[in-house]
């Protein structure tokens, strides 16, 4: 059954810390049409330091984005700054990467030496690469230095979506698979497909990208949901390994690929779940800062009031 979006019932949360404790002083004030300070959703305006690296959050669909957003506060526990792109999930992937493209050239212009890493979790992960491709209509980030981070993101298409980009379907239907992928999906549903041009031509990231993290999770016999008994209730299950395996991607200089076990919103972290394993990568690429070792009790208290707390 071809469905919107990956479905995490994890809603938006605010920041059981105070960032000003962790991050360095700010020393610009700026609004940037679609994004925002992570850890409280209504605020558009961003305090940046413009001499440190900023990280652009991109979540998948919107029910995911709140489990997702608070990395922002593990990030800012070890005194690095985020910020969180938002966009309609239903729109076409082209639309939101266009958006994301747009918003980072106006971030690396208020940089001093911008340092700029996008990390996007499934659907936000194709946004998030399709946006630092050379054959856009348009880009300009300047003299920057530019980290890409993608989670669970199925670059070789969504296979339930495979009637939606089929013309055999489509004629077999009388053209209503069409419109009826579009009420489920939007206008993404005609890039999603594994025969989607955007899925086939993902096209040459810019040269100012040095480095491709590319998490794949390998969400076979995963959970989501367990009873009182231990059963499993409702699985992880989104996308296999093939859909998230793409020849053209995983060719790209610079790409570091990692396969873990996990399922697709455990590798973010939900009530049920603190994502030590997706810690653990970020750290080990030199993404997230390491951890003191005084103050992994603490992170482990934060932890806990981020995913667990109700």
């Amino acid at each position: 059954m071809l469905t919107a979006c990956a479905h995490d019932q994890s809603n938006y949360i605010n920041s059981p810390l105070s960032n000003a404790i962790y991050l360095p002083n700010s020393d610009v004030t700026v609004q940037i049409a679609s994004l925002s300070n992570c850890t409280h959703s209504d605020s558009n305006e961003l305090h940046l330091n413009s001499g440190e690296p900023v990280y652009v959050i991109v979540h998948g669909c919107f029910s995911s984005a709140g489990r997702f957003r608070s990395l922002a506060d593990v990030f800012a526990f070890h005194g690095q700054q985020t910020v969180c792109f938002n966009y309609n999930d239903r729109d076409s992937l082209t639309k939101s990467s266009n958006e994301l493209i747009a918003a980072t050239e106006k971030l690396s212009a208020v940089l001093e030496q911008p340092d700029i890493t996008l990390i996007g979790h499934s659907q936000g992960g194709l946004v998030a690469r399709r946006a630092l491709t050379v054959e856009r209509d348009h880009i300009d980030i300047g003299d920057v230095d530019v980290g890409l981070v993608t989670i669970s993101a199925p670059f070789g298409g969504i296979e339930a979506a495979a009637h939606c980009g089929s013309k055999t379907a489509v004629w077999l239907s009388l053209g209503l698979v069409k419109p009826v992928c579009h009420i489920i999906t939007g206008d993404k549903y005609r890039d999603i497909s594994a025969s989607s041009d955007f899925i086939l031509e993902p096209g040459q990231l810019v040269t100012s990208v040095d480095k491709h993290v590319k998490i794949m999770t390998d969400e076979a016999n995963t959970c989501r949901i367990y009873d009182e008994e231990g059963d499993c209730v409702e699985d992880d299950f989104v996308f296999s390994i093939d859909e998230q395996k793409q020849p053209k991607v995983d060719a790209q200089p610079g790409l570091e690929s990692i396969m873990v076990k996990a399922g697709h919103v455990e590798i973010i972290g939900d009530a049920q779940t603190v994502p030590d394993k997706l810690i653990e990568i970020l750290q080990q690429q030199g993404i997230l800062r390491p951890t003191p070792a005084k103050d992994v009790e603490q992170l482990a208290k934060l932890l806990v009031d981020l995913y667990l707390s109700p």
